[in-house]
This record gives C-alpha cells, sequence and structure tokens, in this order.
C-alpha cells in the first residue's frame, strides 16, 4: 500500500519542500522501506513509499501484461490528490520491481495531460536497472518466497522458469512487438531530469554492467548522470552496509537538483 509521511511547518516553505516517492522492491515490506523514508523526512520533505504486489511484477510482466501500468495512474492520482503537484518530485526506485513502475509513471508524465504538469526533479535508482536475466529474475523470486510452502516455493519457481523461457524462445519476437522491455524503453526515455544510480559488482540478482551500461547511455544522451558502485553490497543493501556513505549521497542529489532549474 502507499503511506505518507507530512512534516508540519509554515505553509510557505511547505509549498516548496520537495515530494519523494519511494517505489519498492518485489516483496519489500513497508517496514523496509521506512528506514528509506527517514533519510527524505529528517530534511523536511513529504515521502510517498509504494510497493507493487510481487505477483504483478514477476507474472504479470513477464507475460506482457501491463497490470503495472494501472497501479502508476492511481499513484499519479494519489500525488495530484496531495496537491503536491506544483513542488519538486524526487523518485526513489528500488530493484526492478520499482524499476518497471517507474517507467510507465514517466510515460503518463509525457503522455497524460493531468499529469504533465509534475515537476520531477531527479531520480535515484538503487539495484536498478537490469536487463532481462533468469537467473537473477530467479533468485529474486526466491527470495520473495522464502516463507511459503516448499512444494508452492518450487512450484511457482518452475512455472515462472519455463512461460518465461517459453515466452523468449518461442513467442520473443511477438511479446517484444507488443512489449518493448522496460530496459529498452528506459535507455531512450524523453525525460531529462538528473538521475543517480546506486549499484554494486556484488550484486547476484541486478548485473552491475547493465546498471552501468543504462548510466553511460543516459549520459550520452545529455542526462546528467552520477554512478556509484559500493562494490562488495548485495542487492538492495547497499544502504545496510555503507548507512551514513547512502545517506549522504541521497541528500546531496537532491539539494543538487533542487539548484538546478526545475524540468
Amino acid at each position: 500500500g502507499a503511506s505518507g509521511g507530512e512534516s508540519g511547518s509554515a505553509e510557505s516553505s511547505a509549498e516548496r519542500e520537495p515530494v519523494v516517492i519511494l517505489l519498492g522492491w518485489a516483496g519489500c515490506r513497508d517496514k523496509y522501506l521506512a528506514k528509506y523514508s527517514a533519510i527524505y523526512s529528517q530534511k523536511g520533505c513529504t515521502v510517498i513509499r509504494y510497493t507493487a504486489p510481487w505477483r504483478m511484477i514477476f507474472f504479470s510482466e513477464t507475460f506482457g501484461i501491463r497490470s503495472l501500468q494501472t497501479q502508476a495512474k492511481r499513484l499519479l492520482e494519489l500525488v495530484f490528490d496531495y496537491k503536491i503537484e506544483n513542488r519538486p518530485v524526487l523518485f526513489h526506485v528500488f530493484s526492478n520491481g520499482g524499476f518497471m513502475l517507474y517507467r510507465y509513471i514517466t510515460e503518463m508524465l509525457h503522455t497524460d495531460k493531468p499529469f504533465k504538469n509534475l515537476k520531477v526533479a531527479g531520480a535515484i535508482f538503487d539495484s536498478a536497472p537490469g536487463r532481462r536475466n533468469l537467473i537473477g529474475a530467479l533468485r529474486a523470486l526466491a527470495i520473495v518466497l522464502v516463507s511459503t510452502n516448499v512444494f508452492l516455493k518450487y512450484f511457482l519457481l518452475f512455472a515462472f522458469a519455463t512461460t518465461a523461457v517459453l515466452l523468449r524462445i518461442l513467442l520473443y519476437p511477438l511479446t517484444s512487438f507488443i512489449h518493448e522491455s522496460h530496459y529498452d524503453a528506459l535507455l531512450n526515455a524523453p525525460s531529462r531530469w538528473p538521475e543517480l544510480y546506486l549499484y554494486s559488482q556484488a550484486d547476484a540478482i541486478i548485473k552491475a554492467s547493465d546498471v552501468k551500461h543504462m548510466a553511460d547511455t543516459r549520459q550520452q544522451l545529455g542526462v546528467s548522470v552520477k554512478d556509484v558502485d559500493f562494490l562488495d553490497s548485495a542487492h538492495v543493501s547497499h544502504m545496510r552496509a555503507y548507512p551514513t556513505y547512502y545517506r549522504n549521497l541521497c541528500t546531496t542529489f537532491l539539494s543538487d537538483c533542487l539548484r538546478a532549474s526545475p524540468h
């Protein structure tokens, strides 16, 4: 679900206070996201936390069903219900689960009239994005299913692997025509706000080379990009391994985005 934390300061400054939207990873619990919220709420930001259901992330998107599009629209409507469309917005996106949602959100910002006025200041990507990577996806799904009945867990992993393989081998030309991959969609996305990529060579789910390729390609398009390789921290565990460094990277990036001209 989505939850928000308002800061209680004077109305005049509140109008300029940034809004941070955290898009969680598949199977992410709100209590984990809350730790990231604290980075921003301590700086006086309004924080909205949202994680899409893991079934949608793994199954619907693999089949090319765009069920996350509806979630993206709901989230943008929520932002407008908060009456915060005039304030700068920072996206903080985790893993491919958050990244898929971010893809649809950014598309809607360019195509849907009511959302075009949203002032996006920048985007942070933690452990994302990765190209289609079946081994990484299975590892991610296994983590999500860790507390599930063993038989059901292996059945779901098998079902996911076989459908993913079938889609790739038999239907790939068709599915790629209908459903451009999230990675490819973002490589050439029209957005030009600054981007910060936080990743690690030690990530067993998202390849560091995928993140680096995305960062380099975006930079060549004229986007202001910063990328930081944590080298030895695991998937979505960079803040746990390096809390002070991670917080400083995020808050410095936010300040830099707010100083830059609004997009």
